[in-house]
Parts: C-alpha cells; sequence; structure tokens
C-alpha cells in the first residue's frame, strides 16, 4: 500500500512528547515548549504543508516551503536532542520529501486528492483486451481505439515475420501511434479542466457536486493510464521491429 492510499486518521490534535500539552494536528511544534512534535497523522500531504486541497499549485511556492521545512526538521539540528526529538525529526523530513514529491506532479496530486476524499485508486478491474492492459478492463470510451490498435499490430507482427523491412514497419507503427496520442493529448486537457474546476468549487459547492467532480476526475486517470499502456505496447513492438521508441 502507498502512502496516498493510507486514509488520514481522525486525529484532532497531538500530545507533546516532551512536555505533555497538547498541540493541534497540524502543528510542527509544539505551541507550549517549542519541542519539535512527532508525526501524529499520515495521509494529508497538503495540510501538512500548509496548503489548501487544491489541485494547481504555483511550484515556486511549494518549493519554498519545502526549503523552510527543510531545515526546521533537519536531523544535524537535532543531534545532541532527546531520542524522541531525534526520530520526530526523522519521521517529518522523510515525510516531507514524500509529500512534497506527491503534490510536485499533476498527476499524483490527483491521485493523492482522491486517497485522502475516499475515492479509490484509479485502477479496474476486469475482462481486458490484449494491447497493453494487463488486467484492467477497457475503459468504454478507449474500445475503438483499442480494437483498431490490437489489428494493425497483428499486421505489423505478420509483417515483421515476413521479412517486411524496419523502415517499413515503423511507419506503419508511427501510424498506429498518433490516433492514440491525439487521445492522449485529450485527455490531458480534460484533466486540466477537471482540476480547475475542483479548485473553483471545493469551498462552495455541495458535497455531491464535489463528488461528482472527483469522480470524473478519477475515470479520466483510469483512461489516462489505459492510454500509456497502449503507448507503451506501440513502443514494445518498435523495440521488436530494430527501432527505438
Amino acid at each position: 500500500m502507498t502512502r496516498e492510499s493510507i486514509p488520514v486518521r481522525d486525529i484532532s490534535s497531538l500530545e507533546c512528547r516532551t512536555c505533555g500539552a497538547g498541540a493541534p494536528v497540524d502543528e510542527h511544534f509544539c505551541p507550549n515548549c517549542s519541542r519539535i512534535l512527532a508525526l501524529g497523522r499520515h495521509g494529508d500531504y497538503f495540510s501538512f504543508l500548509g496548503l489548501p486541497r487544491a489541485l494547481t499549485i504555483d511550484a515556486a511556492d511549494l518549493d519554498r516551503r519545502f526549503r523552510e521545512l527543510s531545515r526546521k526538521f533537519h536531523p544535524d539540528f537535532y543531534y545532541n536532542a532527546a531520542p524522541v526529538e531525534r526520530l520526530a525529526s526523522l519521521e517529518r523530513s522523510s515525510y516531507l520529501n514524500d509529500a512534497v514529491r506527491a503534490l510536485r506532479n499533476p498527476v499524483s496530486r490527483i491521485e493523492h486528492l482522491l486517497a485522502i476524499e475516499g475515492l479509490p485508486p484509479a485502477r479496474s478491474d476486469g475482462p481486458s483486451t490484449r494491447s497493453g492492459s494487463g488486467d484492467s478492463k477497457v475503459p468504454a470510451s478507449l474500445l475503438e481505439e483499442v480494437f483498431a490498435l490490437n489489428e494493425e499490430l497483428d499486421e505489423i507482427r505478420e509483417l515483421r515475420e515476413s521479412g517486411t523491412a524496419a523502415s517499413a514497419l515503423a511507419a506503419k507503427l508511427d501510424a498506429a501511434r498518433q490516433p492514440i496520442e491525439r487521445k492522449r493529448q485529450a485527455h490531458e486537457e480534460q484533466l486540466r479542466q477537471l482540476s480547475e474546476r475542483w479548485d473553483a468549487q471545493r469551498d462552495t459547492a455541495s458535497p455531491q457536486e464535489k463528488r461528482a467532480t472527483l469522480e470524473a476526475l478519477r475515470e479520466q486517470l483510469l483512461e489516462r493510464n489505459y492510454i500509456n499502456n497502449l503507448l507503451a505496447s506501440i513502443d514494445r513492438e518498435q523495440a521488436h521491429s530494430g527501432e527505438r521508441p
């Protein structure tokens, strides 16, 4: 299980292991004694970095927050501290790295948002076609592209076995890639639009409206993952045909 799929525990406060005082769960340091707090909650990277649950993040601001917290949590500052503080610095430093890594990438940012909002991971199971699907059920919107690609790849394999020149195979593979690439570009735009919709409605929309947007984001990720698998299947055929992807 990845960190992104771990649900947020319902903890409203932390107890400082140094002085015993309570602290808000999103605090990094005890407001009573200023000691670093043990990591009491796992799951919400946005809150950990002091960010709203928005899918549009300023990269410079994210890097600034990372640098500031990195300095505050760095284990070198706690070399002579009590064991509980040394452990807390290591926990928070490691968790900070995970958080920034996840939020820096737009797709993993969406995946993390879906996880902390209670949606299942963007994976599907069920009957599949051959090209690039593994055990994933083909999204209905991609059935036409999948069946067409399977036919084209079967033809290309037959041509390769019959000794067709690598340059001719490469041309056919490039032609097979074009509609999948167009589909990928369209999905990237749809993800961007849905991300903007979430940011516009996250503080004002009804729970039902927000849930609908999250479900749409998840569906787009499912299709995006499948499209990437289709492109990977073309890359494999290019490798077999003596051409680099």
